[in-house]
C-alpha cells in the first residue's frame, strides 16, 4: 500500500472525530447521570438500578461478538464499517431520548421500562460504536496517523463531555423548572438530535482503505481462536474492562459527592466569588449545580490539554509506557479525595484538574493500540478480523460501564444511602470512598495489566512494515472501498 495513501486529510480526521462527539452526547450522559436519574428522578432503588446496569451486560456478552462477525462480513460500496454509522444514527438518537423518559407505570412497570430501553440502547450502541471504532483501524495503516486520528477523535469527544459535564445539569434545571423529569426529557431531545446530525457527517467524510487479505477464507471459529491466543488482545480486554469499571464507578458518584458530601456553605461561598459572566455561561442558579458543572468543566478542559501531549509522548516513549504513567498519575490524584474535608473545595478542584490532565495522556492511546492489536493478529495469523477484535473490546467497555454503575449502586445501598435525604455518616463514607480510594486502586490495577501488553514501539514498526510489504506483494490497491 502506497505510503502517501496512508496520510489522512484534516477534514477526514475531523469528520471521523465528530462521530465520537455524537456518541458522547449520549454516552457521557449515561456515565454521569444514569444512576442518579434512575434513583432520584425515576424512583428506582439504588440496588435495583445497580443490578439493572449489570444484568444488561449478559445480553451484551451475546450480541457484541455477533455484531463483530456481522461487521466483518458486511460488504457495501462504502466499505464494511462506515455504513453502520449511517444505519444506526437515527435509532441511536431515538433510544438515547427514550431511555431518559419517566412514564408513570408504577414500581414494576418503571423497572421493566428501564430494562427494555436500556437493553435497546446498548444494542444500538454496539451496532454503532463497534463499527465506528473498527473504522479507525482501516482508515490508515500509518502508526503516526493512527495516533493522530485518535487524538482528533478524543479531543472532539471531550468537547461533548465538556458540554455534558458543564451544561447538562444546568439544562435539566432550566428546562425542568423544578421538574427534573421534564428537564431530562428536553435536554436529551436536544442531545439526541445533535448526535444524529454528527453521525451523518462522519459517514459522509470518511473512507476505508485497509481490507483483509484477498485470499483470506477464515471461519468465525478461527477468528475467535486467534483472539484466545493473542496476548496483546487479552491484555487490552482486561485493561478496558477494569478501566471502564473505574470510569463509570467514579463518574456516577460525582453528583452524589457534590449533592451530599461537599459543604453547602463552602459551595455557596465559592459560587458567590465567581464572575457573573461565568455563572451565565454555566446557566444554573443553584450553587451545588454551578459548583458541580464548574468542577467538571475545569477537569474536562484539563483532559483536553492532556490529550494534546499524548502523540508527542507516545512517539518518544511508546504508547504502552505513556499509558502506564498516565494511569499511575491518575490513581495518585484520586487519593486526596479520601481525606479532603467537605469544605476543602480548593483541594478538590486542584486534585481533579491534575487528575484529568494526566489521564488525558492515555485517552487517544486505547483505540490506537487496539488498531495495533488488529495488525498484530493479521501479522501473526495471516487473517484480519478488525470487527471481531474491536467487538470484544467494545463488550469489555460496556461490561465495565455496567459493572461500574452496579458497583456504585451497591456500595451506596450497602452504606445506607437514601435518595433525596440527609445522609448518615456511613453513607457519606461510601460516597467519599467511591470518589477516592476505590478508583485509585483500580486505576493502579490498569497500569499493572499493561505490563502484560507486549507490543512495544519496535514491535509496532516491524509489524507495520511487514504487513505493508505483504500487501505490496499481493498488489492490493491503496484504497479498497469507494466513498
Amino acid at each position: 500500500m502506497a505510503e502517501r495513501a496512508q496520510k489522512l486529510p484534516v477534514t477526514e480526521k475531523v469528520g471521523y472525530a465528530l462521530g465520537d462527539t455524537a456518541a458522547n452526547f449520549i454516552f457521557q450522559t449515561m456515565v454521569m447521570f444514569q444512576l442518579v436519574f434512575y434513583t432520584d428522578t425515576f424512583g428506582i432503588t439504588a440496588a435495583a438500578a445497580g443490578t439493572l446496569l449489570l444484568v444488561v451486560r449478559f445480553w451484551d456478552a451475546v450480541f457484541d461478538p455477533i455484531m463483530g462477525v456481522i461487521a466483518d462480513r458486511t460488504s457495501t460500496r462504502w466499505g464494511k464499517f462506515r455504513p453502520w454509522v449511517l444505519w444506526t444514527a437515527i435509532p441511536f438518537g431515538v433510544m438515547g431520548f427514550l431511555t431518559f423518559l419517566t412514564p408513570d407505570l408504577g414500581a414494576t412497570g418503571k423497572l421493566v421500562y428501564a430494562y427494555v430501553t436500556y437493553i435497546l440502547l446498548m444494542t444500538v450502541y454496539s451496532a454503532n460504536n463497534l463499527p465506528y471504532s473498527a473504522l479507525s483501524g482501516v482508515m490508515t495503516g500509518d502508526l503516526a496517523e493512527r495516533t493522530s486520528l485518535s487524538q482528533y477523535r478524543f479531543v472532539f469527544a471531550m468537547v461533548a463531555q465538556l458540554v455534558i459535564q458543564g451544561l447538562a445539569l444546568p439544562m435539566v434545571v432550566h428546562f425542568g423548572h423544578g421538574d427534573s423529569a421534564r428537564g431530562y426529557k428536553v435536554t436529551m431531545a436536544i442531545f439526541s438530535a445533535l448526535a444524529v446530525a454528527l453521525f451523518l457527517i462522519t459517514f459522509a467524510t470518511t473512507k476505508e482503505r485497509i481490507q483483509p487479505p484477498k485470499e483470506q477464507k477464515a471461519t468465525v471459529a478461527q477468528h475467535f481462536g486467534d483472539l484466545a491466543h493473542n496476548g496483546p488482545w487479552l491484555a487490552m480486554f482486561a485493561l478496558t474492562l477494569v478501566l471502564f469499571i473505574t470510569l463509570a464507578m467514579r463518574g456516577s458518584d460525582v453528583l452524589y459527592y457534590f449533592k451530599y458530601y461537599v459543604s453547602p456553605d463552602a459551595v455557596a461561598a465559592t459560587v458567590a466569588a465567581l464572575p457573573e459572566a461565568l455563572k451565565r455561561v454555566l446557566g444554573a442558579t443553584d450553587p451545588t449545580t454551578l459548583a458541580f458543572s464548574l468542577f467538571n468543566v475545569l477537569g474536562t478542559t484539563a483532559t483536553i490539554v492532556g490529550i494534546f501531549f499524548s502523540k508527542g509522548l507516545a512517539t518518544r516513549f511508546g504508547k504502552r509506557n505513556v499509558f502506564i504513567g498516565g494511569l499511575l498519575g491518575t490513581a495518585a490524584f484520586c487519593l486526596p479525595f479520601m481525606v479532603v474535608p467537605p469544605a476543602g473545595i480548593g483541594v478538590m478542584f486542584a486534585s481533579e484538574i491534575l487528575r484529568q490532565f494526566v489521564y488525558g495522556f492515555t485517552i487517544p492511546l486505547l483505540w490506537a493500540m487496539m488498531a495495533d492489536v488488529a495488525d498484530y493478529s493479521e501479522w501473526k495469523n495471516h487473517r484480519r478480523a478488525t470487527g471481531i477484535v474491536f467487538a470484544a473490546i467494545v463488550f469489555a467497555l460496556k461490561a465495565g460501564l455496567g459493572f461500574g454503575g452496579a458497583i456504585t449502586g451497591w456500595v451506596l445501598s450497602l452504606y445506607g444511602y437514601v435518595p433525596n435525604a440527609t445522609q448518615t455518616g456511613r453513607a457519606l463514607d461510601g460516597i467519599r470512598l467511591t470518589m477516592s480510594l476505590f478508583p485509585a486502586l483500580t486505576f493502579a490495577l490498569c497500569a499493572v495489566i499493561l505490563f502484560f501488553y507486549r507490543i512495544d514501539k519496535q514491535a509496532e514498526i516491524r509489524i507495520t512494515e511487514e504487513l505493508a510489504a505483504r500487501r505490496r506483494a499481493l498488489g492490493e490497491p491503496a484504497v479498497a472501498a469507494t466513498s
